[in-house]
């Protein structure tokens, strides 16, 4: 049986659609559909059946979508326990937009140059989906958001950053308050369904700005894209030089609250199962990304 039918199986039952899981597995419909035929062949059960325009699992479905996620990490513990003398394997990284785009370069050369038999297969999403992917196996690291409930003991957290608020603006409006830039001038808005875009919003309403808000993206560097471009200010977390390199853009600390509490801040770092196979690889990413972000500051 091929576990890689399995595997797209998963994905299927996930998306609930062939055709969305072929586009992510990078395969065509046609192909998803002849394999899971053939594991319907090999197990002798019907597992899926259209609904609409999309498919569902039967019971005999169900009860391989719960066994075969196990299955699949039960097959790539025992891939990395027979290869473990030669040091080789696949790490499963997922990652946030904003790591991509900034130091997680520098974190792979450094992990490649130390573990020169490893490959890595990087999944780039949001911190929500990253942990839920990391908790059912689908990831073996991930470098994210902290996220704000209470991990259970078989994840570990190792924080990298604290990332504070910051005003992205042009240049010309470099030397003017901060505050009356974000009451006068339109608001790039960070999503505000994100833990960013919370952060930000939190510290507008504590320093009692009503921001007009032009537009409201999901992405830092797309917020400062549009700043650059002169559609408004731009109230984000620092992520780095990266927001600003090779930018027309200037980068404004904020003033302290009215409460004189300090300005709200989001903790980057990264989880990985304790009890992953993959855990001194997980171990050795966070020695490189600790130094990448040294080095950048």
């Amino acid at each position: 049986m091929e576990t890689r039918y399995i595997h797209h199986f998963l994905k299927v039952v996930k998306l609930g659609s062939m055709s969305d899981a072929a586009r992510q597995l990078g395969i065509s419909p046609a192909a998803v559909a002849q394999q899971m035929r053939a594991l319907e062949r090999e197990l002798d059960a019907t597992l899926l059946v259209r609904h609409g325009r999309s498919v569902r699992p039967t019971a005999a479905g169900e009860r391989l979508f719960e066994k075969g996620q196990r299955l699949l990490q039960d097959c790539d513990e025992l891939r990395d326990w027979v290869t473990s003398e030669a040091d080789r394997g696949e790490l499963r990284l997922g990652t946030l937009n904003t790591v991509l785009h900034s130091f997680l370069p520098d974190v792979l050369q450094r992990l490649l140059q130390r573990n020169p038999g490893v490959q890595v297969h990087v999944t780039v999403d949001n911190t929500p989906k990253l942990y839920t992917a990391l908790a059912q196996g689908e990831l073996d690291v991930a470098i994210c958001l902290k996220p704000a409930f209470d991990l259970p003991k078989t994840i570990c957290w190792s924080a990298l950053r604290e990332e504070t608020l910051v005003l992205l603006c042009q240049p010309k409006d470099a030397h003017i308050d901060p505050l009356e830039l974000l009451r006068k001038r339109p608001l790039v808005r960070y999503d505000r369904s994100l833990a960013g875009g919370k952060l930000a919003q939190s510290y507008l309403d504590a320093q009692e700005v009503r921001a007009h808000a032009c537009l409201e993206l999901n992405s830092v560097m797309a917020v400062a894209m549009m700043v650059e471009r002169g559609l408004g200010v731009g109230l984000v977390p620092d992520v780095g030089d990266t927001l600003v390199q090779g930018r027309e853009l200037h980068k404004l600390a904020l003033p302290p609250l009215q409460s004189a509490q300090p300005l709200p801040t989001r903790q980057l770092g990264l989880l990985w199962q304790r009890t992953s196979p993959r855990v001194r690889w997980a171990q050795d990413l966070m020695k490189c990304a600790e130094q990448a972000v040294q080095a950048a500051h």
